[in-house]
């Protein structure tokens, strides 16, 4: 009788420490609710839409905010600014915005796309990129429009090409390119090739070129200088993680690697 009660008590005990287990384990898998819901960084993402003149930076700012954000991931898409903020216009997702100029900007603000006000990061200058030796003797504004002289420019609503024709305005020239590209990484393609014997770019996509092409400075780039503002977008679904990144590019560490590149101080 005694070994007829104890092994069906034995097992008992055995089914239910199991279900216990069970129980414990299935309590752990679920997610915390309410105040002590957890949002790992780990398991988040941000989409970036960065004008094309940022394409360096960003790659190495994205990189270093993933690390320092527990492997939050951050995914870039580079553009001229005015295609940027015309997909963002036609619903394309995205949780943050930088701008080449404030004129895109303000679409993206008047459209009621961005969760705050945009904020200036940065500044840029244009710069005359030609292929390696100058063959063209290119020296000085005023030579990109000698006659036979193959000037690439971006259009004028890019944000480059709008500071072309300012800076081109202010020297009281009348700039013919051969062609005109939609983003600045476009133009310095075509001086790289050997498809043009200048193009008017920023001086951190001469930098950043890593000696393919040969720089010009002329004085009348002053009279075009762009301004950089960044902001978050209102229909982000981590709108919390989109401003740390803005708050990021805006901070130390994003101001060295900007600065490192060539860009200008807010």
């Amino acid at each position: 009788m005694k070994n007829r009660i104890v092994r069906p008590r034995s097992r008992l005990a055995a089914a239910g420490a199991l279900a216990l287990v069970a129980l414990l384990t299935a309590c752990g898998a679920m997610p915390m609710t309410g105040g002590g819901q957890s949002t790992s960084s780990s398991s988040a993402s941000l989409t970036v839409f960065a004008a094309a003149s940022l394409k360096a930076t960003f790659t190495d700012l994205a990189h270093q905010f993933e690390i320092a954000h527990g492997g939050a991931k951050v995914n870039l898409s580079f553009g001229g600014s005015s295609d940027l903020v015309a997909q963002l216009q036609n619903g394309a997702p995205a949780d943050v915005f930088a701008s080449a100029d404030e004129a895109n900007m303000a679409k993206a603000t008047s459209g009621g796309l961005l969760s705050g006000g945009p904020q200036i990061f940065a500044t840029n200058v244009l710069e005359i990129a030609v292929p390696k030796g100058n063959p063209a003797g290119i020296h000085s504004l005023q030579d990109l429009a000698k006659p036979g002289v193959r000037l690439v420019l971006c259009a004028q609503q890019v944000p480059c090409g709008s500071a072309s024709q300012k800076a081109a305005q202010s020297a009281g020239l009348a700039l013919k390119p051969v062609s005109e590209e939609q983003s600045v990484t476009d133009v310095l393609g075509k001086v790289i090739s050997g498809d043009a014997d200048a193009g008017l770019v920023y001086v951190t996509d001469v930098k950043g070129a890593g000696g393919k092409v040969d720089g010009v400075p002329f004085p009348e780039s002053k009279a075009a200088v762009n301004r950089y503002p960044i902001a978050a977008l209102k229909q982000s679904k981590a709108g919390a993680l989109a401003q740390e990144f803005v708050d990021f590019v805006r901070g130390a560490q994003g101001q060295k690697v900007l600065g490192d590149a060539g860009f200008g101080a807010p």
